[in-house]
């Protein structure tokens, strides 16, 4: 299955509050799995780099992560 626009729109604005935050990905995914949703940094990865798909119970232990709601993710970094 190819990963639509809101996917891809998601997998960027991930990749952007990550950085913003000063996190790498290992330590992303630390957190997420932190949360009680085990997630590897190379998961995070594919999940940014698009080439796996982001499910509702990654996007929701994302936005925890990255202290934001779930749309945010969904829409435009700049909301936050």
């Amino acid at each position: 299955m190819e990963i639509g626009p809101a996917g891809i729109r998601a997998a960027r604005t991930i990749e952007i509050l990550r950085t913003e935050r000063g996190l790498s990905q290992r330590q992303l995914a630390r957190q997420v799995t932190a949360l009680g949703h085990p997630m590897s940094n190379t998961m995070l990865s594919r999940i940014e780099r698009v080439q796996r798909r982001c499910d509702i119970d990654d996007l929701v232990a994302l936005a925890e992560a990255l202290h934001v709601v779930p749309p945010v993710l969904l829409g435009d970094p700049t909301l936050v």
